[in-house]
């Protein structure tokens, strides 16, 4: 019973990787159809919000912004250059969480910190096996 609770599975466990899979393609198509969507083409007042944030050219960063969550959401979901994905997705979401959202409450910023984590941890994880970039490889 004490193994069954608190024993690691190791990463290259079929297990694991079903589990890596499912949380990289939910994580890249909620990104991607829940938010980066409707970011495509960027609205006035996203590029507006984007240029109070002290970005120059800020229809191009709006642009960058909604096809990393958009694109790189897609990206994420089917395990394709996944690391350069999140690395894009990350640093939007950190940008979102502690510039657009920096003076709002917690609640406010907890999907975009949420995100950058998850992000982060395929920056750092990649694909995995189930993927276009392990087939590639």
């Amino acid at each position: 019973m004490k193994k069954l609770l608190i024993k690691s599975t190791p990463e290259d466990n079929f297990y694991s990787e079903i589990g890596h899979t499912a949380l990289r393609v939910f994580a890249g198509l909620t990104i991607a159809f829940a938010h980066g969507i409707n970011k495509i083409p960027p609205h006035e007042g996203f590029i507006a919000a984007v240029g109070k944030l002290g970005f120059p050219l800020p229809s191009l960063f709006a642009w960058s912004a909604g096809l990393a969550e958009f694109l790189g959401g897609i990206l994420i979901a089917i395990g394709l250059v996944t690391r350069p994905a999140s690395f894009m997705l990350f640093i939007t979401m950190m940008v979102a969480a502690f510039g657009q959202h920096a003076a709002d409450p917690f609640a406010k910023k907890e999907m975009a910190l949420l995100y950058g984590a998850i992000s982060f941890y395929f920056m750092l994880r990649g694909s995995g096996k189930i993927s276009i970039d392990n087939k590639i490889k």
